[in-house]
């Protein structure tokens, strides 16, 4: 099933989090589903499964492994790359803020403290603007580790539903 929330939505923090709740929606009732057609599937099978049977059974495992794997790197990989930018944003906004602060104090005249305490204010903002980037990492990480779960989940279900049909 295609993305509901288009890639231009994604630039907003709010939405990044609301497509990443309809993802992982979509990927617990595909779960749902397919975690009562293997039980069924099982159940039926008894003490003496088929050769298909075992086949499933053994896929079941696999694909468990190779999507928490492939969920793991995918997470890692990203907060690897947003953490040396993140990092470098947060230092750098850091000192604007402590030399916009004692530039500010250091003030002699009412014309420097103006200058300084717009200086103040800007950095202020950076350090806000900055902060929303945290949202926005942590979002990126969870939509990148959700990515091969749900795709697992949601093309299982619709395979053990053709078979079921």
């Amino acid at each position: 099933m295609p993305s509901l929330i288009s890639a231009a939505r994604l630039t907003d923090p709010l939405m990044q989090w609301v497509d990443l709740a309809v993802k992982t929606h979509e990927m617990l009732l595909s779960s749902g589903s397919v975690i009562r057609m293997r039980t069924e599937r099982i159940a039926k099978a008894g003490l003496l499964p088929s050769a298909v049977d075992l086949e499933e059974f053994q896929l079941m495992g696999h694909e468990k492994l190779a999507a928490a794997s492939e969920s793991g790197m995918a997470m890692a990989r990203q907060w690897h790359s947003s953490h040396f930018s993140l990092a470098n944003r947060a230092l750098q906004q850091w000192l604007q803020g402590t030399t916009a602060f004692f530039s500010l104090a250091g003030s002699v005249t009412p014309a420097q403290a103006a200058v300084h305490s717009d200086a103040l204010v800007q950095a202020t903002a950076g350090t806000a603007i900055a902060a929303s980037e945290l949202s926005d990492a942590a979002a990126c990480i969870a939509h990148e580790g959700l990515k091969p779960i749900h795709a697992a989940a949601t093309s299982n279900a619709r395979r053990l539903a053709e078979l079921q049909a």
